[in-house]
């Protein structure tokens, strides 16, 4: 019997899972044990109480009370206020479910294969590829399995033969998972990282445009840039970009991690050659997973930089680019139901969904005099919009936010505030937001 708990580290109940999903959360506790491993004897997993989602003609009757309704299927607790998608979503209780699930599945071992085991890096699970292939318009051949789109950045970065010299094009808004493999390939090959500026705010795609035209030189070799950009939620015109990097024999590689489950996404259509994502965010994935997409005609020119067996095998594709040791097969049953769950509620909804809570939040903060630093143009943002307000310190007005009110919010010294606005939001939940942000700057002492 594994022991109990000890000193003062028993949880918040106010910020336990709710509901039945409790039960299930201290699966391995004493209280538990018996429980599984009489569940396991008899080869049914543990039932975890999911809620059903809304009629769908509830939507077409009231959209504020559909969405408050898939409220309930979010553990995050109700007087709590999430305003930080853009670093991580959170996971609601479908996609646990299949987790928890799968975990009970996977440990008992008894596969009926003897010479498999339930752990993901070695094998094509194209009943996880498959799937997600299909949301992002792309063909399983062309998609791996990765742990997050760092991991498919530096697969990018390190997988590429460049000569000291060539240059890689990026903008300046780039997420460091981004920046950093480039400038280790700079440093240790000596390529030469370059950046084009981006305004803030940026309101004309044919402005990047010109931007990255006027940045290409005779030793442009790859343009790498971010689908929406972390600083500013900024959407860059990628269709457009790729075709002019490809117009002069550019390779076109993609951070996409704020895209998927945010907006509609096909990368076919894109043209890139190369891009990857973590739908631990917008798609409301498990931490852990991600993607890599490699360009079929693409595949055979990029190295594997992380190898095992099958990394030189030219048969299995972008598979190879999954061989990557032993890793976590539940968090991809967890993103399959993250895809089912996005596909039942709809994406053009969750998109309509995720620009009218971002138009309500950028005109509230317009009105406050706060400045802009993402797009005044609706179709170059989705649901993360950035603004300055000084004098306003970020650091004094985050934590103060979360101690006292449970509003959590992204910023960056001195004075930038980044504020999400996922689909399970309430804009009530904003307007509280905003009248906290009233009171605050009202009574503000910067902190010495």
């Amino acid at each position: 019997m594994l022991p109990l708990l000890r000193g003062n580290v028993m949880p918040n109940r106010r910020h336990f899972l709710q509901g039945s999903l409790g039960l299930a959360a201290i699966a391995g506790t004493s209280s538990l044990l018996p429980s599984a491993q009489a569940q396991s004897a008899s080869n049914q997993p543990y039932q975890l109480s999911v809620p059903p989602l809304p009629d769908r003609s509830l939507y077409d009757r009231n959209e504020d009370a559909y969405w408050a309704d898939i409220r309930h299927q979010f553990v995050i607790p109700k007087d709590e206020i999430y305003l930080n998608n853009g670093t991580v979503g959170s996971s609601p209780l479908p996609v646990l479910k299949a987790v928890f699930d799968s975990y009970f599945d996977c440990e008992r071992l008894n596969w009926e294969d003897p010479e498999r085991y339930p752990i993901w890096g070695y094998e094509p699970w194209n009943e996880y590829r498959d799937p997600l292939a299909q949301f992002l318009g792309v063909t399983r051949d062309e998609l791996a399995l990765v742990r997050n789109a760092t991991e498919a950045n530096s697969f990018m970065a390190n997988g590429w033969d460049m000569k000291p010299g060539d240059e890689v094009l990026m903008s300046d808004q780039e997420h460091p998972s981004g920046e950093g493999p480039w400038n280790l390939k700079a440093k240790r090959y000596g390529i030469v990282v370059k950046q084009y500026k981006l305004p803030k705010p940026t309101n004309d795609p044919a402005q990047i445009l010109n931007l990255i035209n006027d940045a290409i030189t005779p030793r442009t070799k790859v343009l790498f840039t971010s689908h929406i950009t972390t600083e500013t939620g900024l959407i860059q015109p990628v269709k457009e970009m790729c075709d002019l990097a490809r117009s002069k024999g550019i390779v076109s590689m993609i951070d996409g991690a704020h895209a998927p489950g945010m907006m509609r996404l096909n990368i076919k259509e894109l043209g890139c050659d190369m891009y990857g994502a973590s739908p631990h965010k917008w798609l409301q994935a498990p931490k852990g997973t991600g993607f890599l997409y490699v360009r079929d005609e693409m595949i055979d020119r990029l190295w594997s930089s992380t190898t095992t067996h099958g990394w030189n095998d030219p048969k299995i594709r972008a598979e190879r680019f999954q061989h990557i040791g032993s890793s976590n097969v539940p968090t991809l049953a967890g993103m399959k139901a993250s895809l089912e769950l996005c596909n039942q509620i709809g994406l053009d909804r969750i998109e309509k969904r995720h620009r009218q809570l971002n138009q309500y939040m950028y005109d509230e903060m317009q009105k406050r005099g706060a400045e802009l630093w993402t797009s005044t143009n609706p179709n170059m943002r989705c649901a993360i919009t950035s603004f300055t307000i000084a004098p306003v310190k970020i650091t004094d007005f985050e934590r103060d936010l979360w101690k006292h009110q449970k509003i959590r919010v992204r910023g960056a010294a001195p004075h930038k505030i980044r504020l999400s606005t996922p689909y399970y939001l309430q804009k009530s939940d904003i307007d509280r937001f905003l009248a906290q942000f009233d009171d605050y700057r009202k009574a503000y002492k910067p902190s010495t």
